[in-house]
């Protein structure tokens, strides 16, 4: 994931008054629990039926999630060969080393994965997993389908603030121009407000003209934390975008607007 020039960090402060050291502390501290809880679910789908599958425009497929270090060798051959055939033309001569950046980020402990797998038998059925203190119950296919698609987020922090940064949305081009793309991203802004996180945040390649008209169709806009905000020389230089979309006055203030106090 391409990272935007740094900034000195902010503070914010409440009535113009700069807050105490105690009060940053135990801001920090509740943020970071925000996000290890985040982190901690095994499952966010559960949380979501309604985006268990979609259905439209002649495309049914079913989610599933997924974490970072427990991805199988066919599913990272899978993401590695899909991310070279999306990906190489938008980088451009960049690709070689941006290539070996995310095959490392792809299998990071904190990496989540929502796989996108198209129906082998068009039927789904449910199933129950015993999980430590109870039973968990999850979507299962009754056949396993194939892999169209994947996405990759994370719960970070950026500009002192817990947010969803979506490192990867890749989908085969059976699987594009359906509606699908705008459902994924429903569904990680959903999961991103369900965990209070502030902003869903991206990195998009200036060259992927495609992938910029379907975020800004979605209300994406360019953060302040993007290289052409902070220093509109330097954005010249740099070859992506950072979008977020954000969920409360604080993201907004300081992941879109760029303000030094609230």
């Amino acid at each position: 994931m391409a990272t935007a020039v740094k900034k000195r960090p902010r503070i914010s402060s409440a009535a113009g008054r700069r807050p105490s050291r105690k009060e940053v502390l135990e801001r920090k501290k509740a943020i970071d629990e925000l996000i290890r809880k985040a982190i901690a679910v095994k499952d966010h789908l559960v949380q979501f039926p309604a985006f268990h599958k979609f259905q439209g425009n002649g495309l049914s497929v079913y989610l599933e999630s997924g974490h970072g270090d427990q991805l199988t060798l066919p599913v990272r051959k899978y993401i590695q060969n899909l991310l070279k055939v999306n990906m190489e033309e938008p980088y451009g001569p960049e690709w070689p080393s941006e290539e070996k950046v995310k095959r490392q980020e792809m299998v990071a402990p904190e990496a989540r994965y929502i796989f996108i797998k198209q129906y082998s038998n068009g039927f789904t059925t449910e199933c129950s997993m015993n999980q430590d203190a109870g039973v968990e119950h999850m979507h299962t296919p009754c056949n396993e389908g194939h892999l169209v698609g994947f996405v990759h987020y994370r719960f970070v922090l950026e500009e002192e603030l817990p947010v969803v940064y979506v490192y990867e949305l890749q989908m085969e081009p059976s699987a594009q121009g359906k509606g699908l793309g705008k459902f994924l991203m429903q569904l990680i802004e959903q999961i991103a407000c369900k965990n209070q996180m502030g902003a869903v945040m991206l990195t998009v390649q200036k060259a992927n003209t495609q992938a910029m008209a379907f975020y800004t169709k979605l209300r994406y806009v360019i953060s302040s934390t993007s290289p052409s905000r902070v220093d509109p020389q330097i954005g010249l230089e740099k070859s992506y975008e950072i979008l977020c979309k954000t969920f409360d006055c604080e993201a907004k203030s300081k992941l879109e607007d760029g303000d030094e106090e609230l």
